[in-house]
Order: structure tokens, then sequence, then C-alpha cells
């Protein structure tokens, strides 16, 4: 499912940020940019989009007047320096309110979040889906991987390293990304480096996985979500 947004926002440096980060999801499309309220109000008359993300502190008409002006007002992220409209915007049921400056994990969540609020899925929904593959580009081409057959994830500058059993694949992306696409019941974030499959570990301590002859570091500040999410609370040191 590809969702189809607008941005405005009287900030460009603000849209060219987060246009820059959409970029790295597949899952969203950027249609129109837009830098006032009123010429986006004209554009929805005859474009249907998923959602917008929305500014507040815009010149004419602000964005928290423009949601109060429709009966049915379209879902929306709002993105804002100031958080002192935060209970205003969630009393317009805007589906998130990110503070700026913004980063790239914090929209993937608000993303995620309004992907469920899309399809209606809720937690029980998630933890029930079945892992299939994903496609992803490399140099040219998409490369289609098999989800149950990824062995571990390696962020390695501003490439990730998809390690399978069959292959490795690198892709231009952020870890982070495949932090909230993938199950959190099959996949572990163990360091700021590494995602490995739960199911392809062959044995672990507090200070490191093993899956096949690799030895992943696990991070300190991941060590004790670690020891617990593999259902060990006195892994060996």
């Amino acid at each position: 499912m590809k969702l189809k947004c607008v941005i405005v926002d009287d900030e460009p440096l603000a849209i060219a940020v987060l246009q820059g980060y959409l970029k790295k999801i597949p899952a969203i499309e950027v249609v129109e940019t837009f830098n006032n309220a009123i010429s986006v109000y004209e554009f929805l008359k005859d474009h249907e989009v998923d959602f917008l993300f929305l500014d507040v502190e815009m010149p004419n008409l602000t964005g928290i007047d423009f949601l109060k002006s429709f009966t049915h007002p379209p879902l929306v992220i709002i993105t804002s320096a100031n958080k002192n409209y935060a209970i205003e915007g969630f009393d317009l049921n805007v589906a998130d309110y990110i503070l700026k400056p913004i980063t790239f994990e914090r929209l993937i969540k608000a993303i995620n979040k309004l992907i469920d609020i899309k399809t209606g899925k809720t937690e029980s929904d998630k933890e029930q889906e079945i892992s299939g593959h994903i496609y992803l580009k490399e140099n040219k081409r998409m490369v289609k991987i098999y989800i149950p057959n990824i062995l571990y994830l390696e962020s390695i500058k501003d490439y990730v390293k998809v390690v399978t059993k069959q292959k490795t694949v690198i892709t231009k992306q952020q870890l982070s990304y495949f932090e909230s696409i993938l199950n959190p019941n099959e996949f572990l974030r163990i360091h700021r480096s590494y995602i490995i499959a739960i199911n392809q570990i062959d044995a672990f301590s507090c200070s490191s996985v093993e899956i096949g002859t690799m030895e992943i570091p696990i991070g300190r500040k991941y060590k004790d979500e670690a020891v617990k999410k593999l259902g060990n609370n006195e892994a060996p040191e």
C-alpha cells in the first residue's frame, strides 16, 4: 500500500528535510508541497490524498484553524516547533504531533501510527502478521528478500547490509527503517549498528550474539532489553 501525502509548511528548509526523509520510505509518496494552508485547501477540492503533514504557525491561516474549517478534516500529522498546540491538535483527532526539528526515527513512528489508523490495524493484528518478503534496491535493481531467511542487518554509514541464508544485499537505507517494518517478535535491535533475527541465534551472552560464524556485539544501551527479549534474565557474562 502506497500512501499519498501533501506537505504544508511556510519554511522551505522544513519541507526539504521532510521530503528527504520521506524519499527513504517506499510506502509514502509526496504528491505536492505548499507554503500556506489556503492553497492546500483549494488543492484538496480536486485531488484526493491519504494524509497531510501540516505546520501550525503559518501566515493568514494557521494549521489549527485550517483543520477547524472542515466538517470532516483530513488525516493529519502536525509538524511544529511549538508544543503548545499539541492538546488542541489531538482534540481535532490528528494522527500524531511531531516537534521540530524532526528526526527520521520520530517520523517513522508517526508513519507507522498513521498506517495503523488507515488500515484499522490493532496491536493484536500486528502480532498475527505472517512474515513474507520485501524488495530492496541495490545499485539499479530491486532484489527480493524473504524475511524468514534474514540472519542479521548491519548499518554501514548511509547503507544497510542485509545478510540472509542465501545472499547479502547492501541497500541505501537507515537501520531504523528496518526496525520499523520488521516484526518485533522476530527481530531485535541489539546495537546501534545491528538488528538480528531472533530465531537464527545459535548462542548469546550479555555481551554478544552468535549467528553461524558471526559474533555480533550487544550495545550497552540495548543490553537489558536484549537479555529480557531472549528469555534469560541471567545470561552469562
